[in-house]
């Protein structure tokens, strides 16, 4: 048994559809941050920025956690396409409300993902993985919280 784990294969699993949603919304949060327009240009263009910095490190971190499991990440954009739950929108112009409307929404997906695979770590003896979710859900939750208050 892989490092006290019962479930590597499940835990994989859910580790790589979580890589597919972090890279597909890498991209949008490029998108984003390329196409914000008017008043608010500069606040959101700089703090979509910060927040893409901070998944490129997840993206990292989750494929660095599948490979000490033993397992290889997902790779291939079209699979991430496939399995992800966080979908592309179109290269357009976004004013700064709805660039943040669109972040906190996928936020919120994103908490509510990480709680899910949290509890499977922990159920499946995964001590580690469910360390590195916590510091990421930590972070999720008082990003939506700055969002929210900067868009009201």
């Amino acid at each position: 048994m892989l490092l006290g784990i019962k479930n590597v294969k499940e835990i994989v699993e859910e580790l790589n559809n979580y890589l597919a949603d972090l890279n597909v919304f890498y991209g949008k949060l490029h998108n984003l941050h390329w196409n914000v327009e008017g008043k608010e240009f500069f606040t959101v263009h700089e703090n979509v920025e910060k927040i893409y910095d901070k998944v490129n490190e997840e993206i990292d971190e989750i494929a660095e956690r599948i490979l000490t499991l033993g397992q290889r990440p997902k790779v291939k954009y079209s699979e991430y396409l496939e399995i992800s739950n966080i979908k592309e929108i179109e290269s357009k112009g976004y004013n700064g409300k709805e660039v943040i409307d669109v972040i906190i929404s996928d936020f919120e997906y994103i908490i509510n993902k990480i709680r899910n695979i949290i509890e499977k770590a922990s159920e499946n003896n995964d001590e580690v993985t469910a360390d590195i979710l916590t510091g990421s859900l930590a972070y999720y939750e008082k990003t939506a919280w700055m969002l929210n208050a900067m868009n009201k």
